[in-house]
């Protein structure tokens, strides 16, 4: 748990991902259209990566992965993100953390 909690808090935007999860990558290119670079941390390839995907789970997510943190704070999973979108608080959530991508 400490581990997620420490990588959660080292960016703005942090996402927890499996390297072969499809959903994990549409919510990165999402928050990329967007003008946000998350840190990504793919856990099926730390070695603690099954400890993590517990403490995730622990957290709150329903779902292990995608899991996001905006400002430190678990958002949630692939539904929950796509409903801040939709319902436009995502945007307001990622202001402080905005880049250009030119």
């Amino acid at each position: 748990m400490e581990k997620v909690m420490r990588l959660a808090s080292e960016k703005g935007v942090v996402i927890f991902t499996k390297s072969s999860c499809c959903l994990c990558y549409a919510v990165n290119i999402l928050f990329q259209e967007l003008g946000i670079r998350p840190m990504v941390h793919e856990i099926d390839q730390d070695p603690e990566g099954r400890d993590m995907e517990k403490a995730l789970m622990r957290l709150g997510c329903t779902a292990p992965v995608p899991a996001v943190f905006i400002g430190g704070k678990l958002m949630g999973s692939t539904n929950e993100i796509m409903s801040l979108h939709l319902s436009g608080s995502l945007t307001q959530l990622l202001k402080p953390y905005h880049q250009s991508l030119s």
